[in-house]
């Protein structure tokens, strides 16, 4: 039964271990793609593993490595070159979006002066403690906001800390198991009396 269980643990270990390397071929080709810079941070990130994992198994820095590699030949840079006009055509197609942008900015810029000079025509209108109120319901709502962000950011890093202290366990156990399981199929000895 134990035998099994551990078969079963080891057997998905290595099936997640063959979807992370997968995510990391993915990501190395997406990369590559963008022609951007090839780096842990940026590998962990879009193939959503751990750095850890990046520096400690040795299948996914032999692709690492090897990828690095091809992507320095010389047909590499002759593919490289013919994508220049791309990345032209992207940056001009970007310059006219900031242009856009730009002109979105001033446009609302000019909204919100109009709409808060609005405002201050109503805050005239109303009556002298009832602004004074609303000047504080307005600041203790501030105060909740942050106070549920602060909670919430707690919380988030607990997550976290629970999910590594998780990983590491399910990591130990896997090489307990591994361990004790040449004691466990060990036929048994008979005792004599």
């Amino acid at each position: 039964m134990n035998a099994l269980r551990t078969e079963a643990a080891i057997q998905a270990r290595r099936q997640a271990t063959e979807e992370m390397l997968e995510r990391l071929r993915t990501a190395l080709a997406a990369l590559a793609r963008d022609h951007a810079p090839v780096t842990v941070a940026a590998l962990a990130r879009t193939a959503r593993v751990s750095r850890t994992f990046l520096y400690q198994n040795q299948q996914a820095r032999a692709i690492i490595e090897q990828t690095t590699r091809s992507s320095r030949t010389p047909s590499a840079i002759a593919a490289s070159n013919r994508t220049q006009p791309v990345w032209k055509e992207r940056a001009l197609n970007a310059e006219d979006a900031l242009a856009r942008a730009q002109r979105e900015i001033r446009t609302q810029r000019t909204h919100i002066a109009e709409l808060l000079g609005k405002i201050r025509d109503l805050e005239h209108d109303l009556p002298e403690g009832s602004l004074q109120r609303l000047v504080t319901e307005n600041t203790t709502l501030k105060q909740q906001a942050r106070q549920l962000t602060q909670e919430n950011q707690r919380i988030q890093e607990r997550l976290a800390s629970a999910r590594q202290n998780n990983r590491f366990m399910d990591k130990r156990i896997a090489d307990l198991e591994a361990h004790l399981a040449p004691y466990l199929t060990a036929p048994s000895t008979p005792t004599t009396p």
